[in-house]
């Protein structure tokens, strides 16, 4: 089942949330017509994955919200609840 499908140029940039737990695959395609590529050459991928909390930018989150730093740390420790929630809850799933 494929739960999100994308084209980007030379570069992109995707978030997507699952709302099932387990295993997920990542699959990419280029779509890049250069000779280079079928002769053998080389094709760089930067992949970075961040999952849970980390994925927030929180400085963008307080400048767009006006929050204060308290108000952001506090979002910030919910954020951390919910994962923790969250990986708790795959855990029994998982049993």
């Amino acid at each position: 089942q494929v739960v999100l499908s994308r084209q980007y140029g030379s570069e992109g940039r995707f978030t997507f949330t699952s709302h099932t737990p387990g295993e997920h695959q990542i699959c990419l395609h280029s779509n890049s017509t250069r000779m280079a590529l079928f002769a053998g050459g080389k094709l760089r991928v930067h992949l970075d994955i961040q999952v849970g909390e980390h994925t927030n930018n929180y400085p963008e989150i307080a400048a767009k919200d006006k929050l204060t730093e308290l108000q952001l740390r506090a979002r910030q420790l919910l954020d951390q609840v919910e994962q923790i929630q969250k990986e708790q809850n795959y855990q029994r799933v998982r049993k």
